[in-house]
């Protein structure tokens, strides 16, 4: 089944064509309309509520198609600037905070999600080393005096996530007029912004947000610069933020978002701190690294259940491809290149024209593989991303 995605124009979203997101739609929906002047963040694959999949052939939902939910949600994100710090709930706690506040919480479900950089992409990813973190407190004098001097000696003396908890708790719960006090200072700094690597980053921040809290998790939060084709898999309670650039973006079936920063929404600065994990480690160490099933195919598959993602690259002087798959739903997405997709259907072998911007959903009837097939005008080499449930952990 040929799909739609559901395009969401968040502010934080890339303007008008300058957006993947746009451009994506664009080529897959002849109906859609582009406005120069919107906001193009995210586009939505599969059965979530907030946004489901469209069949084209029927203009039937995609959950109503299937009868069921898919237990992962695929998305592309374009960021044109810093969405919220964030952290999202484990099982129990989703569960919890639905139940509590289901305006707020909109399912009771849990979201580890994993994103793979389509152009050069800036994230916040985890707390640093501690060592990092002190090294920014000391330097950056404004920090040191709003977190105080028991709290900043009791850090340098134990240097354990408990002493960071304290002084991150002391910048979260500060006064709004304290918090822009602080930043207003540092500003002046650009001298130790510019050895620091912070200056642009920092300022693009503070005038999106002029004053906010979250701008100061940039001295304890990992800066991750992702070239294309990297990721980046975020567990339960991993605190973190997008700043810039786009990726495909794949996670358990859930929006549930603890909020605590850059962000004009609801900020739950008690729950993310009761959430969120404290244990410093590189920004290297953040990064996910896929395995290579050959030299066209690499699997991104996350230590959850919930998804895994297959990214095939097929060279165009390649006549055809097998893919190995098993028996369950999946939602191509393709990038680049064109292909002919051959696979079994309930109604027998079909044969899609995959180009940019197609959406295919591939039944459980398609295993045990589909097929790449070189058609006319392949002269572009091939690339696409393919959600599915992760059962390469039970390989």
């Amino acid at each position: 089944m040929e799909l739609t995605g559901w395009v969401k124009n968040y502010d934080w979203g890339k303007q008008g064509i300058h957006s993947a997101v746009a451009q994506l739609a664009m080529a897959n929906d002849p109906d859609f309309t582009l406005n120069e002047q919107e906001t193009y963040a995210e586009m939505w694959m599969g059965t979530h509520i907030c946004g489901v999949s469209i069949v084209k052939e029927t203009g039937e939902t995609l959950d109503r198609v299937l009868k069921k939910d898919l237990p992962y949600l695929f998305k592309v994100l374009s960021i044109r600037k810093a969405l919220s710090i964030q952290v999202h709930p484990n099982k129990c706690e989703a569960e919890r905070l639905h139940k509590e506040r289901p305006d707020v919480y909109k399912d009771d479900n849990h979201k580890p999600e994993m994103s793979i950089a389509i152009t050069p992409f800036l994230a916040l990813v985890g707390f640093q080393p501690i060592e990092d973190i002190i090294d920014y407190i000391d330097e950056f004098q404004p920090l040191t005096h709003l977190i105080g001097e028991d709290a900043i000696c009791e850090l340098h003396e134990k240097r354990n996530s408990e002493s960071l908890k304290n002084c991150y708790e002391i910048v979260m719960r500060a006064d709004e007029a304290a918090i822009a006090k602080c930043i207003k200072a540092i500003a002046k700094d650009k001298a130790g912004l510019k050895r620091n690597k912070l200056f642009d980053i920092f300022n693009k921040v503070n005038d999106d947000f002029p004053g906010d809290v979250g701008i100061l998790c940039l001295f304890f939060l990992n800066l991750v610069r992702l070239r294309p084709g990297q990721a980046i898999y975020l567990g339960a309670n991993e605190i973190h933020a997008y700043l810039d650039g786009e990726c495909v973006e794949c996670m358990a079936c859930s929006d549930n978002v603890i909020r605590a920063g850059l962000t004009p929404k609801y900020k739950d600065v008690e729950q993310l701190i009761s959430s969120v994990i404290f244990n410093g480690a590189s920004a290297d160490a953040k990064l996910f690294i896929p395995y290579r099933i050959d030299d066209t195919v690499q699997v991104f598959a996350p230590p959850v259940d919930d998804f895994a993602v297959i990214h095939v690259a097929i060279k165009s002087s390649a006549c055809a491809y097998k893919l190995q798959i098993q028996a369950y739903g999946s939602i191509l997405l393709t990038l680049t290149g064109k292909r002919i997709l051959k696979l079994k259907t309930d109604q027998g072998i079909k044969e899609i024209t995959l180009s940019r911007g197609s959406i295919v959903y591939i039944p459980v009837e398609a295993a045990p593989e589909i097929e790449f097939l070189k058609g006319e005008d392949c002269g572009e080499d091939f690339t696409a991303y393919i959600a599915t449930y992760n059962y390469f952990r039970r390989a």
